[in-house]
């Protein structure tokens, strides 16, 4: 009987550890973090132009997958330019990575663009205006590039100035209403068969990302007065000390 009530013990024992195990391993498939991959160019880049570049990849990332939820709530918008939605996708991506103008704007790019993608009168492929749009207009806040080095410099200023542009037209595309009395874009759904939030968390990322390097850019020179003052005090502070 003592054997049996040993061996139920260490059943229930192994039980529980095995349930932790599982539930260990259930938390880590909710992602893990990942590095961007490395490069030759990153000889040429300060921390500050690693950090800069990096979160302009993310940014860019983010509204592209917008593009796409966006695309599949508004399927009307990729059928006024394209055959697919993916063909329209891909349009949109290599004018915004090759720094081309969208036929759609009217040659107009930056906050122009912006403006004029979020018209109630615009009557073009509204899903891809707004995506150029809010990426040319981030892409010009960070003075024209994707990718910094040594020799290039940021504007705080205007990286605060792009979060607040894409809060802004978050705000007015889904207050405004088209010449038929609806919002401009459909986007996150609060009715009552739940609520769906993904495009405001998504949006949130980029305006993070931007305040985020704004504040980083604004100490870039305060900083680094003090990791000199740090590093010439450091350099005596600690030194090996004779013992003979």
């Amino acid at each position: 009987m003592q054997r049996l009530r040993c061996t139920y013990a260490v059943l229930c024992v192994c039980a529980a550890l095995t349930g932790c195990s599982a539930m260990e391993a259930a938390s880590t498939r909710h992602g893990e973090v990942k590095g961007a991959s490395a490069s030759s160019g990153e000889m040429g880049q300060s921390d500050t132009n690693r950090i800069a570049t990096i979160a302009m990849r993310s940014n860019l990332d983010s509204l592209y997958l917008l593009m796409e939820k966006l695309y599949r709530r508004n399927p009307v918008e990729w059928k006024k330019t394209a055959a697919s939605r993916e063909e329209s996708i891909k349009r949109v991506r290599a004018a915004i990575e090759q720094r081309q103008s969208w036929p759609g704007l009217q040659g107009q790019r930056d906050i122009k663009a912006l403006s004029l993608a979020l018209t109630p009168e615009f009557n073009g492929d509204r899903v891809a205006a707004f995506i150029y749009a809010s990426a040319d207009m981030i892409i010009a806040a960070h003075d024209g590039k994707t990718e910094f080095f040594l020799v290039d410099g940021l504007d705080a200023q205007h990286l605060y100035n792009a979060a607040r542009n894409i809060e802004i037209a978050v705000w007015l595309m889904g207050s405004r209403r088209n010449v038929e009395g609806k919002v401009l874009l459909l986007s996150d759904d609060m009715g009552e068969a739940g609520r769906n939030l993904s495009f405001e968390r998504e949006f949130s990322k980029i305006v993070g990302r931007l305040d985020l390097l704004a504040a980083f850019v604004t100490e870039k020179y305060r900083r680094a007065g003090i990791n000199y003052v740090q590093n010439l005090f450091g350099g005596s502070l600690l030194q090996f000390l004779p013992v003979r």
